[in-house]
């Protein structure tokens, strides 16, 4: 019978493995996630149905079986964390409440985009923001709401109306080029705003955070850059990552 080596570390991922899971047309969590790694974390992901009912008995019990489902399904390859990587379908009150199921599903530490948004906000000392997003305004308008039970004043809120005609409107998030995502973002941002939110796993960002950044004087944070973040701490991996924001670079 061969030797057992599970007491060793894999060869890829020596240092953390973290399991995602994200909705079935995302194409930018997992690139932009691999793209910032530190050397010796690895990324494995698995995709799951879309949830845009995150306030509805049914909606609430359909999103948690699926979670259950996938992420028990990850927790078989070893990771140190596991991220639910979609904003929309997180947003869920209370904020710990996904990631504790999670967590207790999969016996490991687990987090979520909305709880990851949060934890980075109050990292950064912001308590009012500007929010930029490819979303249509029944959803920006949950996303209002949702930070304002977690204690945070958005002052100005805009989305490129994707989602308003049905879920089908979401391939077109990862084609957004990064100048409509710089021009939103300077239209949507207010003086008095302490940060910005660039909102949406699927929404490519990572080539202008540290642009807006400069341009604007102030933290940007993205829905990806937030729960790459948190999960990073949660495997206990405290990098400065730099060219993708204060957040990373000094959090």
């Amino acid at each position: 019978m061969p030797e057992s080596l599970l007491d060793r570390p894999t060869v890829y991922g020596a240092r953390a493995k973290l399991g995602v899971i994200v909705p079935p047309t995302n194409t930018s969590n997992e690139a932009e996630w691999q793209i910032m790694a530190p050397q010796g974390v690895t990324i494995h992901s698995a995709r799951m149905p879309l949830h845009t009912d995150t306030e509805s008995q049914a909606g609430k019990a359909a999103l948690y079986d699926d979670v259950q489902r996938f992420t028990s399904d990850l927790a078989q390859l070893g990771p140190d964390v596991i991220a639910y990587g979609c904003t929309a379908g997180s947003m869920v009150t209370p904020v710990t409440g996904l990631p504790e199921f999670m967590a207790k599903a999969a016996g490991k530490p687990s987090v979520t985009t909305a709880q990851a948004i949060v934890e980075a906000l109050r990292a950064l000392d912001v308590v009012r923001l500007s929010v930029a997003t490819p979303y249509h305004d029944a959803l920006n308008d949950h996303e209002v709401a949702f930070l304002s039970e977690q204690g945070f004043e958005v002052l100005a809120i805009e989305g490129l109306g994707y989602g308003a005609a049905g879920p089908q409107e979401y391939r077109n998030v990862s084609r957004i080029e990064s100048s409509e995502v710089f021009d939103l973002a300077c239209r949507v941002d207010r003086p008095e705003a302490q940060a910005l939110l660039l909102s949406c796993t699927d929404l490519a960002t990572l080539d202008v955070i540290a642009r807006l950044e400069d341009r604007l004087g102030k933290p940007v944070i993205s829905s990806n850059t937030a729960t790459f973040w948190l999960a990073l701490r949660e495997a206990g991996i405290d990098d400065r990552i730099s060219g993708y924001g204060r957040l990373l670079e000094q959090h």
